[in-house]
């Protein structure tokens, strides 16, 4: 069966970055939900700064659950979700990666960050053309945030080395959907090279 034809999309004039849940139950190889990803995570610091050094838009997701009846399906699919309690260290972040006082911060309860949340208000509030997603996980909450990322109509970056999987089949096969539908996948040393 033959490829469809795919083409980059590229970045727009007006960037965001939103990051993942990178916070701590998804990044600590301790916690039921995590895997060890130092190297994305000091991807992810780097990419951090790049945009803080451009003053360009950065939103942190976390997941957190407030009462039993949130994401009860999802939790029930899950279970390891249940950890991810308020003001709990797996909700918590890295001090080298967490939000600052000019970042947004959206808490959400599904995979994707767009789903009954304000992300897609605030975008188009800041006129936002283009996200860059990173973060956790591949085939999970990055992936659904990418998806609806491109359905909401944004140009849709994902740079590969700044997310990650606990599953290496399941990243690799997700950034190739990833790049052949939804989004450009680069390295995150070439986001910048034509803004």
């Amino acid at each position: 069966m033959k490829n469809l034809e795919s083409h980059s999309t590229g970045i727009g004039n007006s960037p965001a970055l939103v990051v993942v849940d990178m916070c701590k139950g998804f990044i600590d190889s301790s916690s039921p939900l995590g895997f060890e990803c130092s190297e994305l995570i000091d991807s992810n610091i780097q990419l951090v700064k790049k945009f803080r050094d451009k003053k360009l838009p950065i939103i942190f997701s976390t997941t957190i659950y407030r009462d039993d009846e949130e994401a009860k399906v999802f939790r029930k699919k899950l279970p390891a979700l249940n950890i991810l309690k308020p003001n709990s260290y797996e909700v918590s972040f890295l001090n080298e990666l967490a939000p600052n006082n000019k970042d947004m911060l959206i808490e959400k309860k599904y995979a994707s960050v767009f789903f009954k949340t304000t992300l897609a208000e605030y975008l188009k509030e800041k006129n936002i053309d283009t996200l860059v997603i990173s973060g956790v996980t591949t085939s999970g909450c990055v992936r659904a945030t990418a998806l609806d990322s491109l359905q909401h109509d944004f140009l849709t970056i994902v740079p590969e080395n700044c997310v990650g999987d606990r599953n290496h089949d399941a990243h690799q096969a997700n950034l190739f959907d990833l790049k052949m539908k939804y989004a450009d996948v680069v390295h995150s040393d070439d986001l910048f090279k034509n803004f």
